[in-house]
């Protein structure tokens, strides 16, 4: 690995522990990310040549503490510094930072961090963008090209995000234990919202891709901070059993894939087999909860050697329960794909047809719902509703799969119209 590589890798695994720890120091995000970034300039300068320190983000910690310290200064020469108790417990070496850097000091210093890009104020697009910035690292254009909007656009959508954290007086004392678990599923959702955000276009790239490592990458951030929890557990396996998946969702065309067409082949075991050991740990603690039943969901998929081999009614009986634990119109939408395979396309149809007005603006109800009208020969609803689908289609590869129904529907038209002639 070369000098910028294992730097590179070394900085990126120490960002959210370091710039943590800074943020409490300093209670101001552009303070702590500035002196987080001097430090980082500051190991490319002088690793290559001293190698790594025994701690790097006890390192980043030091230099960037004095950094900030000196920013603080300049912008305040005419006054006195900050009380001590802002710029906390300034000690004089490196060796000594490292050593008072236990487990709980750094966990508490990254969960606040988590929480402050999960704060209620702000959407949660803006979430998305914060914490891909500030906890992951990654640059505007970077995140700019993931959501498919111009960077001018993302850099003004980050701002207004830390702008609304820093006028919303959030709190910088060590979150208690109510306030974990308050928080908790928001931090959950915020990584899991990351995850879709690359999963619906990883067919048009690498940057799709990325979003959806790391989201993982935060996901296995949080179950190092919350190693006992059943849903951090699940969430991760959900996600590694969805991103095993990549190579196969998507054709030589980029044309999307369904999981029943998959080459099963092409998914990575190690990813499933990794999620398989989390769902089993999660289960043996009892305490069910949504990301973990979705996991299940995903693992009766990954364990079927074959699409015809599938466990349907285990699935749907998962569908059933996730659907008394968390009530979802789109839970139920997925429920009815289940259900079109076990009991037929007119019972699924009953199933989401009372769902229209809530899901009216949603892509997926118009596909199933097209799918399932085509399967009963209602050939020119059928043609509507997908016509709805391919209007509110979020990627050009849904937006092709679509249209290979309507194309479908065209030419079952022009073989009827044989027929009769």
């Amino acid at each position: 690995m070369t000098d910028l590589a294992w730097i590179e890798a070394a900085l990126t695994s120490a960002r959210p522990k370091a710039l943590g720890a800074l943020l409490r120091y300093f209670r101001n995000l552009d303070i702590a990310e500035e002196a987080f970034q001097e430090a980082c300039l500051r190991a490319v300068r002088t690793w290559p040549q001293q190698g790594p320190p025994r701690d790097p983000a006890a390192w980043l910690i030091f230099v960037g503490r004095n950094s900030g310290i000196d920013t603080l200064r300049r912008l305040a020469k005419q006054g006195e510094l900050p009380p001590e108790e802002v710029i906390s417990d300034l000690s004089d070496a490196e060796e000594e930072q490292a050593d008072r850097i236990d487990g709980s000091h750094y966990r508490d210093d990254i969960l606040r961090l988590l929480f402050i890009c999960c704060h209620p104020d702000l959407p949660a697009t803006q979430q998305i963008a914060l914490a891909l910035r500030v906890v992951s690292g990654l640059s505007v254009p970077r995140i700019a090209r993931a959501f498919l909007v111009s960077e001018s656009a993302m850099e003004q959508r980050i701002t207004r995000a830390k702008a609304r954290v820093a006028t919303a007086g959030i709190p910088f004392d060590t979150p208690d234990a109510i306030a974990r678990s308050e928080r908790l599923a928001q931090v959950a959702a915020m990584i899991y919202l990351v995850f879709n955000e690359g999963y619906s276009t990883s067919g048009n790239g690498g940057e799709g891709a990325s979003l959806c490592e790391e989201a993982i990458r935060l996901g296995r951030l949080l179950l190092r901070i919350f190693p006992s929890e059943p849903e951090v557990m699940g969430l991760l396996a959900l996600m590694l059993i969805q991103h095993s998946r990549l190579r196969a969702r998507f054709d030589t065309g980029g044309n999307l894939v369904l999981l029943e067409d998959q080459d099963r082949s092409l998914w990575n075991r190690d990813l499933i087999n990794e999620a398989l050991a989390l769902i089993d740990k999660a289960i043996r603690h009892r305490v069910p909860g949504p990301y973990q039943m979705q996991a299940a969901i995903g693992a009766l998929h990954a364990r079927a050697p074959t699409a015809e081999s599938t466990d349907w009614t285990e699935i749907d009986l998962l569908y059933q329960a996730l659907e008394r634990l968390q009530p979802s119109p789109v839970v139920t939408l997925n429920r009815a794909v289940v259900v079109a395979k076990l009991h037929g396309a007119e019972a699924a149809l009953g199933l989401i047809d009372p769902l229209g007005e809530r899901l009216s603006g949603y892509f997926y109800f118009h596909g199933v719902r097209g799918g399932l009208l085509m399967q009963l020969g209602r050939k020119a609803e059928a043609r509507e509703a997908f016509g709805r689908a391919i209007a509110l289609a979020n990627t050009p590869a849904e937006a092709a799969h679509i249209r290979q129904h309507i194309d479908r529907l065209s030419a079952l038209a022009r073989e009827s119209e044989v027929k009769v002639l």
